[in-house]
């Protein structure tokens, strides 16, 4: 299965640290909502915790627009758990507000296309609709830590489109006027900017 946008996003399942204790979470269980799904690289790393507590701290920025966040790692639950309970001024995670996902056997990284030769997962975000299928995807390389609100502002964008029929131009922010995708609708917009 290869996860491509506009293609079923592929499932899982595997044991996660929510709220500092260990469940089971699934695919399955964001049935119906938007969910943010992205890995990172390594527990107990440098970049990796600037954007999981980044992510975390505007959670009810993605709550708004009626999204779950769940990170994911070829690491361990107990190495999770370890992370988030060190403390954010040395490293650590501190108390987070969504699931990490412990990708142990590394199948949900292989699934999503993003594991390295190496064991390790490149930095790959996932927006997964509410009927399951893959709306955006971004994967880059291990240095580079993601923009947070560039993911609220995309994941608006999609949400716009789908409610309007109506597409974001370049640069689009939430408020802004969107364009009808055909030869003289879309005049309306280029007259505005012109």
């Amino acid at each position: 299965m290869s996860a491509q946008v506009q293609s079923k996003a592929p499932d899982f399942k595997g044991e996660a640290v929510v709220n500092k204790q260990f469940k089971e979470i699934s695919l399955a269980d964001y049935s119906g909502k938007w969910l943010v799904l992205f890995f990172y690289p390594l527990d107990f790393t440098f970049v990796c915790p600037t954007e999981i507590t980044a992510f975390s701290d505007r959670i009810d920025d993605f709550n708004k627009l009626g999204a779950e966040v769940v990170g994911s790692s070829v690491d361990s639950k107990f190495s999770h758990l370890a992370w988030i309970n060190t403390p954010r001024n040395q490293g650590g995670l501190g108390d987070i507000s969504y699931p990490l996902l412990a990708d142990i056997t590394k199948q949900v990284g292989a699934d999503y296309d993003v594991l390295l030769p190496g064991g390790i997962t490149l930095r790959g975000l996932f927006i997964i609709g509410p009927e399951g299928n893959i709306r955006f995807k971004l994967v880059h390389d291990l240095g580079i830590g993601r923009n947070v609100e560039e993911v609220l502002r995309v994941l608006a964008a999609i949400q716009q489109t789908d409610e309007t029929g109506e597409v974001c131009p370049a640069d689009w922010k939430p408020g802004a006027d969107t364009m009808k995708p055909d030869p003289s609708g879309s005049q309306e917009f280029f007259k505005k900017i012109a």
